[in-house]
C-alpha cells in the first residue's frame, strides 16, 4: 500500500510538473554586458569623452557612487519586480558564471546556441544563411498544442534566417518588415513610422520591434513569444556610452511592460515565464575593448541571465558559486512547456535554477 501510495504521488508530482507556465516569452539584449547588469555603469567608460558625449548629464542619469543603486537606476525592473519574485544569474563576483558554449563569442552563433541548444562549430559568421538546425521554437510550432502559437520579433534582419523561418514555419517580423497580421490602427501607425523614421544604430529602431511584438501580444495571444532587441550592441560597436545605457534602461521598461500586460490579462496572468538573456558578452580587462566581442576578445563569452514566472523560485540574484551555460536556455523553455526538446544534437539540459 505505501510503494502504491509513494508511487501515486511521484506520478502526480511528474504529471503536475511545470503545468503552471502555459506560456512563455523569451526576451534578448544583444552584447548587454554582465558587468552592466550587476554592477550599473562604467565609471572609467562613463567619464571618458572618447565614449561618453553629455557625462554630466549622463552621470546625473546613471551614476551613484553605490554599485547596487548604480544598477538599480539602470535596470530598474530587473532589480526591483525580478530580484523579488524571479531570479537572476551570472554575478561573476559572487561566483555566479554563465558562459557561451561556442567559440566564437558573436551574435548568430549565439543565439543559435540560445535557440537550438546546440553550439554549433559550422555556424561561424552572421551572413544571411538558413539554420539548419530545428530551434526550440519551430520544434514548438510542430507541435499541435502550440502550431501557429510561436512567433517572433526582432531589431536585427537576420533572424528570419537563424529561425528558419520558410521551413520552421514561425511567424517572424524584423527589420523592415511591414506587419499585415493583427489590423490594427497601431501596426499601422508603427508601419508607417518605421518606413519614415529610419534608425541610425540597427536595421530599426527597438522600439519599433518592442511595439509591434506588443501589439501582437494583445491581440494575437501567442503561447510562445520572442523578441530580441539589438541597440545595445549597436550603440557599443560606435563606442557611444551614453546611448548604449539608454538602451538597456529602455529595454528594462518594455520588459515590465510586458509583465505588467501579462499579469492583468486572463490567458497570461500566474501562467507565463519571461527569460531574459544575452548572445554574448563584451571586452572588459582592455577597456578599449568593451566596444568589441569575438573569439579574440577576452571575457566577451561571460553573459548572464534572468527568470521570472510561476514555475521559477523567487531566489533573487545567485550569490554562490555555480555554472550554467547559454546551451540550456532551449531545453528550459521547452521544459516549462511541459515539453522535451530534441533536435538530433546533444544539447544542453534544462536550468534547474529557473525552474523550481
Amino acid at each position: 500500500m505505501k510503494i502504491k501510495t509513494l508511487a501515486l504521488l511521484l506520478c502526480l508530482s511528474l504529471a503536475g510538473y511545470a503545468q503552471n507556465t502555459e506560456n512563455v516569452i523569451i526576451v534578448t539584449l544583444d552584447g548587454l554586458r554582465w558587468q552592466e547588469v550587476f554592477q550599473g555603469a562604467d565609471s572609467e567608460l562613463l567619464n571618458d569623452e572618447k565614449y561618453t558625449e553629455s557625462i554630466k548629464s549622463t552621470a546625473d542619469k546613471f551614476w551613484s557612487d553605490d554599485a547596487n543603486q548604480r544598477r538599480e537606476i539602470l535596470m530598474p525592473f530587473l532589480w526591483s519586480t525580478v530580484k523579488n519574485e524571479g531570479i537572476i544569474i551570472g554575478n561573476r563576483k559572487l561566483g555566479s558564471k554563465v558562459d557561451i558554449k561556442n567559440i566564437y563569442g558573436f551574435s548568430y552563433p549565439g543565439y543559435n546556441e540560445i535557440l537550438t541548444g546546440y553550439p554549433d562549430k559550422e555556424v561561424d559568421s552572421n551572413d544571411k544563411k538558413n539554420n539548419k538546425n530545428v530551434t526550440v521554437l519551430e520544434f514548438l510550432n510542430k507541435k499541435p498544442a502550440f502550431k501557429g502559437q510561436v512567433a517572433a520579433f526582432s531589431t536585427w534582419d537576420v533572424f528570419p534566417y537563424i529561425i528558419n523561418e520558410e521551413r520552421s514555419g514561425v511567424y517572424v517580423n524584423t527589420a523592415h518588415d511591414l506587419s499585415e497580421v493583427t489590423h490594427t490602427k497601431t501596426e499601422a501607425l508603427l508601419n508607417d513610422m518605421e518606413q519614415t523614421v529610419p534608425s541610425l544604430a540597427s536595421a530599426r529602431h527597438d522600439y519599433i520591434t518592442f511595439y509591434q511584438a506588443f501589439d501582437y501580444l494583445e491581440t494575437k495571444k501567442p503561447k510562445v513569444l520572442y523578441i530580441a532587441f539589438d541597440e545595445t550592441d549597436e550603440f557599443a560597436h560606435e563606442g557611444k556610452y551614453r546611448e548604449y545605457l539608454y538602451a538597456a534602461n529602455t529595454i528594462d521598461t518594455y520588459i515590465s511592460k510586458l509583465w505588467d500586460f501579462c499579469q492583468n490579462d486572463p490567458q497570461y496572468k500566474n501562467k507565463t515565464t519571461i527569460i531574459i538573456a544575452t548572445d554574448h558578452g563584451r571586452g572588459d580587462a582592455d577597456k578599449s575593448q568593451w566596444t568589441s566581442h569575438g573569439d579574440k576578445v577576452k571575457d566577451c563569452g561571460s553573459i548572464w541571465m534572468a527568470a521570472i514566472g510561476p514555475d521559477t523560485a523567487a531566489n533573487g540574484e545567485v550569490d554562490f558559486e555555480h555554472q550554467n551555460h547559454q546551451n540550456e536556455i532551449a531545453a528550459t523553455v521547452a521544459k516549462l512547456l511541459g515539453q522535451k526538446f530534441e533536435n538530433g544534437h546533444e544539447i544542453g539540459k534544462p536550468i534547474d535554477l529557473i525552474i523550481k
